[in-house]
């Protein structure tokens, strides 16, 4: 069996990893994140993805390693974490009564073939309308600030949305694992 190393820092990715019951590394690579001019967020993440599982990707040992970026867009328009509570704020605030786009790019790359397969989940979220008391609570009780969009719909923040679209609910925390096993499974690595 190969070893498994995910190339990620996150440990929201870890936690999602877990769930599939295999042993498994972690380490966080060195990229480069900025986004190209004009890149689209999809092309953005796809990209990133491909370059986090490259740069861990010269294992001298049978090794797939995983890569996973996300951007989240509103309109288009990439947001990032908010960092601090006037982020988070003015981000929820820009998303109440909107649809959110979580684009969420994966790559698997097997070290001993050098083959690398990738592909971008998609996920929506359409937010309810939220006053800024309602926006204050929330923050003040799971302080997502280092999560792009500025909730945890894993926790409380499920409720500030009215409605999530996707194959995946797993892309919208950051490793859509339905797809992950899919990849796994052609690099072969059956999972259970």
């Amino acid at each position: 069996m190969p070893r498994i190393l995910l190339a990620s820092s996150s440990p929201y990715r870890r936690q999602l990893l877990e769930r599939l019951c295999l042993p498994f590394a972690h380490q966080s690579p060195d990229i480069d994140e900025t986004p190209l001019p004009g890149e689209h967020p999809r092309d953005l993440v796809e990209r990133l993805a491909r370059l986090k599982a490259a740069a861990l990707g010269d294992q001298s040992d049978h090794t797939l390693v995983i890569g996973s970026d996300q951007a989240t867009a509103i309109e288009g328009e990439i947001l990032g974490k908010p960092l601090s509570h006037d982020g988070a704020h003015q981000q929820l605030a820009r998303a109440s009564g909107r649809t959110l786009v979580f684009h969420t790019g994966l790559a698997v790359l097997d070290s001993r073939t050098g083959e690398c397969r990738s592909e971008v989940v998609d996920f929506q979220v359409r937010f309810r309308p939220l006053d800024a008391a309602t926006i204050d609570r929330y923050l003040l009780v799971e302080q997502p600030y280092d999560c792009a969009g500025s909730f945890k719909a894993e926790g409380l923040g499920i409720a500030l949305f009215e409605a999530m679209q996707g194959d995946d609910p797993t892309s919208l925390i950051g490793l859509p694992l339905i797809r992950l096993t899919a990849l796994l499974r052609e690099a072969g690595l059956q999972v259970p």
